[in-house]
């Protein structure tokens, strides 16, 4: 069996940035004071919504693109998909902010991401179909 050793790299690259998030809540609570919830503190809002965006794309992301390389797509398309969901996720927590709004990071962050899970997606279901899957 195949082991999932690009997946693997793009996992530990976004471990890496899930500690940072998970990092900046900590301080910005004890900076605030607010041990739990987020005290109606728009800074700390801000932390918990850039690490919750992250938990809610970056599993699923990881699983499809792991499934797609133990499935033997090419290293090529699980690269790019990988690298798109990175910078994706690098770019998506710099774009948001209640006072900036709409921001360009945020629509590249949130389109790259969900690009990656369309595409990834789609892939695993065609070749599921191809595999005779019915």
């Amino acid at each position: 069996m195949h082991v999932p050793v690009i997946t693997g790299l793009y996992a530990g690259l976004l471990g890496i940035l899930l500690v940072a998030l998970i990092v900046r809540v900590g301080l910005t609570r004890k900076r605030v004071r607010v041990a739990l919830m987020d005290g109606g503190n728009s800074e700390l809002m801000v932390a918990i919504r850039q690490h919750g965006n992250f938990i809610e794309m970056v599993p699923m992301c990881l699983i499809l693109i792991g499934i797609l390389e133990l499935q033997g797509v090419s290293i090529y398309v699980i690269h790019a998909l990988g690298i798109v969901l990175f910078v994706s996720r690098l770019i998506h927590p710099f774009g948001l902010d209640f006072q900036k709004g709409e921001t360009w990071q945020r629509a590249v962050g949130a389109g790259g991401s969900t690009l990656v899970l369309l595409v990834a997606a789609c892939l695993a279901i065609y070749r599921w179909i191809l595999s005779g899957g019915f």
